[in-house]
């Protein structure tokens, strides 16, 4: 029998941060020793506070369906949370809950995009934003940044890459895969030119929001700046990164009404609620105590430090000290052409990142998944003792290098 798949399948590439989180995986299950550092998941265990909200909701019997996009309490809890660290204000029918915030940015794409429709990117992106975007009919339009730039896209790049074709902009804050972080200054510059264009909308992905390590900064998003902005921003977050609680599969968004009923519309028939027991926990986790968080960014913090030392002493790596989110992003243009002791050559990032994992089982992901070579990317969300066995691997890698 032959099977014939969607064509639209063909638009897109499997998750690159996914596939290596795999390999790894699978390479452990086969007896290496493996440490991966490709996975965006914090180690820390989900507070016990949150742990125990969710078995309480389990033996109060929230275990049906609940409304498509989220229960009211939860709701309340994400308008209260956006009042209190945002200074946004949405009401009910503004906010929706998804299974995590993967699904959120896909409702919000296919929710809104026709063919011909632009979506625009900055890179280096989150593996998932272009592929998403395909799949919603839209056409991805990249803006490449660099280390000069701290990877951030400034108000000329924006003007010169919008045209009449352009439905949204996707800013990512702190960042994934490189930790920067945008200024309020800087989110103003970009708003400066957005009010010119009334028929943009903006994505606010600020699912790192929480991950930030320069003290005397404070986290801008960008709806806050202007409320036309905000009219027309869809600022979301979930709970995965800053509470660990990346299996809970909660995410969450404010926005317009008319977008955000098109997003419910969209989820009736498709996964329908999140899970019940969970969003019960992500009450918890945005109502309860948050004074955790103070502990896990100290230790991040560190483990940023130890990483970023470690990796600029390696032979033709460099990297910047990002300001959030739990990655670093080096470059490893110093490597490129030097060859194994197998005489292999290493002719690009993913050469670098799969040699590495072949040769030394530490787990990366290359650059070009992040669509700006010749990076890769390090999550720095594991222990320090493994963090510093890794780094000594890679350190040993390059020093091998011929």
């Amino acid at each position: 029998m032959s099977i014939t798949l969607s064509k639209n399948l063909e638009k897109i590439a499997p998750s690159a941060t996914v596939a290596m989180t795999q390999l790894a995986r699978d390479l452990k299950n086969q007896g290496k020793d493996v440490i991966s550092l490709s996975a965006g998941e914090p180690d820390f265990d989900t507070p016990e506070n949150i742990k125990k909200a969710a078995i309480e909701a389990i033996t109060r019997g929230e275990t049906k369906y609940t409304a498509v996009d989220g229960i009211d309490e939860l709701k309340e809890a994400i308008i209260n949370k956006f009042i209190r660290d945002n200074n946004l204000n949405f009401l009910k029918e503004n906010i929706s809950v998804a299974p995590g915030g993967k699904t959120i940015i896909y409702n919000a794409m296919v929710a809104t995009l026709n063919p011909g429709d632009e979506v625009i990117i900055p890179k280096p992106f989150w593996v998932s934003y272009p592929d998403i975007v395909k799949l919603a009919g839209g056409t991805p339009v990249t803006i490449e940044t660099s280390r000069n730039s701290n990877f951030k896209i400034t108000a000329d790049d924006l003007k010169k890459n919008i045209t009449k074709n352009t439905k949204w902009i996707i800013i990512n804050s702190p960042s994934n895969p490189t930790g920067e972080v945008y200024s309020s200054e800087e989110l103003q510059s970009l708003v400066s030119v957005l009010k010119k264009y009334p028929n943009i909308y903006i994505l606010s992905d600020d699912i790192y929001e929480h991950l930030l390590y320069e003290k005397k900064e404070k986290f801008t998003t960008i709806g806050e700046i202007d409320d036309e902005i905000n009219s027309r921003t869809i600022t979301m977050n979930g709970v995965s990164k800053a509470y660990s609680m990346t299996g809970w599969r909660i995410g969450y968004c404010g926005g317009p009404k008319k977008i955000i009923d098109s997003m419910r519309k969209l989820q009736g028939q498709s996964t329908s609620n999140p899970s019940s027991i969970s969003q019960w926990a992500a009450v918890e986790a945005l109502n309860g105590d948050q004074s955790f968080l103070k502990d896990w960014l100290d230790s991040f913090e560190m483990r940023r430090n130890k990483v970023v030392e470690m990796i600029n002493s390696a032979k033709g790596l460099s990297c910047l000290k990002p300001k959030g989110a739990f990655y670093i992003y080096p470059s490893c243009e110093g490597v490129i052409g030097k060859k194994l002791t197998s005489g292999e050559e290493i002719k690009n990032d993913e050469d670098f990142a799969m040699n590495l994992l072949k040769n030394k089982s530490v787990g990366v992901v290359h650059g070009s998944a992040f669509g700006l070579s010749p990076y890769f990317r390090i999550s720095y969300a594991t222990s320090i003792e493994k963090l510093e066995e890794a780094c000594k691997r890679i350190i040993d890698f390059c020093d091998e290098l011929e």
